[in-house]
């Protein structure tokens, strides 16, 4: 850190090190980790679970509509293709389960890397699904790897279940 006594110009004015200083400081005291783990979770969440919120038609119904798309509709996107689904009904309901389960486990910070790890996963299908939507996915692909790299933060039961364990340990 740089100290104030050492770094004032001849009109006694700060230099511009000690501003950039005391600015770089702000930002890390509004940016901090926990805070920023939050958001990455809350910001992958919304996204699938408003694309889950879509398939369903009532407790574990699949609507029409999401049924169609995977029969009909969506093809994956690979060499010598594009292809359909196979098994469009089980793909639909896996997918339709999973862009509800995983969102709610990141907005709760529960099994959080691994709910990372299944909406990265699910978001290299988007892509082969749909590869023009490639900036937007890898957004998400990003905002995935930093969850399952840096975790869930302290904001967050993985947290909360951890210090109970090391105090009851």
């Amino acid at each position: 850190m740089i100290t104030d006594q050492h770094m004032t110009t001849e009109s006694g004015l700060p230099s511009p090190w000690l501003l950039v200083d005391r600015a770089n400081r702000l930002v890390q005291m509004i940016a901090t980790p926990s805070l920023v783990q939050l958001v990455l979770r809350l910001a992958l969440a919304v996204p699938f679970w408003r694309s889950g919120m879509l398939k369903w038609g009532g407790f574990l119904k699949l609507n029409d509509t999401a049924v169609t798309l995977f029969s009909d509709e969506f093809m994956l996107h690979l060499p010598g293709g594009p292809y359909h689904f196979p098994v469009p009904t089980v793909m639909a309901f896996l997918s339709g389960c999973g862009e509800i389960m995983f969102p709610i486990l990141l907005v709760l910070g529960l099994g959080t890397r691994f709910a990372g790890l299944g909406l990265l996963f699910m978001t290299v299908i988007v892509e082969l699904t749909v590869p023009d939507g490639w900036p937007i996915h890898l957004t998400w692909a990003a905002m995935a790897l930093g969850i399952m790299a840096y975790g869930p933060g302290n904001i967050s039961l993985d947290h909360l279940i951890c210090r109970v364990r090391s105090q009851a340990g």
